[in-house]
């Protein structure tokens, strides 16, 4: 189990006791015994999962090994005859590979980790993924994604049930979001959309990024892969599932991601990567990453980084 997954939300559950909130908290596994950690700490725990009653929520932490390997039938079945006693039931980051395994998320609408929202897709088609969310909640089923995405849930459950107040002050006690700005494509290394399998189109998406400022509309991706342009939107949609426009757009915004990180302004990045504007390019981030290339910068920039500007800025002075 990943260890910040079970701490996270449990400290939001704790802290808000010192508002006025009251929750009970227990931990379980499987079969009643102790779990090893992500960090190598084995975790008590207070029973097995048949020991639980009167069960507000259930929540279902993640692990490394949950997308890769299959979910073993005991913890399927402990996942699900908890649910069952719960009034809500929840998962962090991977842990939606166990609900999903256990078909509590047929149906529904869910989230996990970015690296591994596409495997959740395919493993499980009758989970509708939402790979951009932070977490998502239909009807008593919530899911969150990766990691630390599980305080952002945990929040939420509280501000459903001592309302807004109670939930800003427990966030600014831990010194974290409320409402965290922007989805999961802001912490994703690369935005492009998958490689496609045949050779034609490889080459106009290789063409692409490797020079995303040339001219990439419709008619000239066409003209460069022989195909009549109808028949080139035809091809993105069945192999990358997007349109050509789409396509490029998402690959200037994965190169402009690459420039901010390297420390070049949000009007250089319009220009290198041939957007026009950097106002275009913002509304390109906002629709994509959900914060402004400015904010992302602000957001990402290294430690080292930040003490050079610091030093700039006291040379200025």
């Amino acid at each position: 189990m990943k260890m910040l997954d079970l701490a996270g939300p449990f400290e939001v559950f704790a802290e808000a006791a010192r508002f006025g909130a009251r929750y009970e908290l227990e931990v379980l596994s499987s079969d009643g015994a102790p779990v090893r950690s992500s960090t190598g700490m084995r975790v008590p725990v207070d029973g097995a999962v048949e020991s639980a009653t009167d069960v507000g929520t259930a929540l279902v932490v993640g692990g490394d090994s949950l997308p890769t390997a299959p979910i073993s039938s005991d913890l399927r079945a402990a996942a699900a005859s908890l649910s069952r006693r719960a009034a809500r039931t929840a998962s962090v980051c991977t842990g939606a590979f166990v609900l999903a395994a256990a078909g509590l998320l047929d149906g529904r609408r869910a989230t996990t980790h970015w690296r591994h929202a596409r495997l959740l897709a395919a493993a499980f088609p009758r989970v509708r993924v939402e790979p951009d969310a932070i977490f998502v909640e239909d009807g008593t089923i919530f899911t969150s994604a990766g990691v630390s995405a599980g305080i952002d849930l945990a929040l939420a459950l509280v501000e459903r049930d001592h309302g807004e107040e109670v939930a800003r002050s427990v966030a600014q006690s831990l010194v974290v979001f409320l409402q965290r700005p922007g989805g999961q494509s802001q912490f994703s290394p690369s935005l492009t959309l998958p490689r496609p399998s045949s050779p034609v189109l490889r080459q106009v998406t290789d063409a692409v990024a490797a020079d995303p400022a040339d001219d990439h509309s419709v008619p000239a991706l066409a003209a460069r892969a022989h195909v009549s342009p109808r028949h080139l939107s035809r091809m993105f949609r069945q192999e990358v599932g997007s349109s050509p426009g789409r396509y490029v757009e998402g690959v200037r915004v994965d190169a402009a991601i690459r420039l901010l990180h390297a420390g070049q302004s949000v009007t250089a990045c319009a220009r290198q990567v041939g957007v026009g504007s950097p106002e275009t390019l913002r509304r390109m981030f906002l629709a994509r990453v959900g914060v402004s290339p400015r904010a992302y910068q602000q957001r990402f920039r290294t430690a080292t980084r930040d003490a050079a500007s610091a030093l700039n800025d006291e040379d200025l002075r």
